[in-house]
């Protein structure tokens, strides 16, 4: 299975380009921008026109915090799903005899988005939603200390991700991680794929934007062949 991810587009991705031969494009979340849903919505349903126009047969949507028009439910799973994507949300699918599961849920950071959780809540929720024989984890939020290094509020380098959610995948080991949300950021590259000599799985930051460089894409997603 060839598979494509891609994360964090914010409204550009017609300057993506679509690699040869890919079985399957993930994505994981951010393709808007605007707090308000009812604004948000316009950029969301411009993505989905533009993701069902692409000559992949699986297609996989997963939302993030910018996309708050599909949170609050202008855009639907149905929205998706009609067209013949495949919406998760805490949810999973099984595709060619891989499991993949998909959430939008991010710990709460700063003011908080859509799809925002206190962290001392979401190891309790990992465990409940992802189950042990998951082969594809599908996450907008990234694992503590796995290409999710950011500027905190502080000017000093802060490593943003979820810990609750790399224990998660320790314990399940899947063949892969994909997720997004935190960007590459004033000479911080975080897009792009990582392993630990402790895991089979390739994690992989398919974010395509750097932070104050919106309008030029400086990633165009991972390509990955998974059996």
């Amino acid at each position: 299975m060839k598979i494509w991810h891609i994360s964090d587009t914010h409204t550009y991705h017609e300057l993506l380009t679509v690699p040869e031969g890919i079985d399957m494009v993930i994505f994981s979340g951010d393709c808007s921008n605007p707090r308000d849903p009812y604004t948000n919505e316009h950029e969301v349903r411009n993505f989905i026109t533009w993701f069902n126009s692409l000559k992949i047969k699986h297609k996989i949507f997963v939302g993030g915090n910018h996309d708050t028009s599909v949170e609050k439910g202008l855009i639907t799973k149905d929205n998706f799903e009609h067209l013949g994507m495949y919406y998760l949300e805490n949810s999973s699918v099984e595709i060619k005899g891989f499991k993949i599961f998909g959430s939008p849920l991010t710990p709460t950071y700063g003011d908080g988005w859509a799809w925002n959780k206190d962290r001392t809540k979401l190891d309790r929720i990992w465990k409940n939603i992802i189950d042990d024989d998951v082969d594809i984890v599908v996450t907008h939020g990234a694992p503590k200390y796995i290409l999710d290094s950011s500027i905190g509020y502080d000017k000093n380098i802060d490593v943003c991700g979820d810990k609750s959610l790399l224990n998660r995948i320790e314990q399940i080991n899947p063949k892969l991680h994909c997720f997004g949300h935190v960007h590459n950021n004033n000479g911080i590259i975080n897009a792009g794929t990582r392993t630990v000599p402790y895991l089979d799985t390739i994690f992989s930051n398919g974010s395509v934007v750097t932070d104050r460089k919106f309008g030029v894409l400086t990633s165009n997603g991972n390509v990955f062949n998974i059996k």
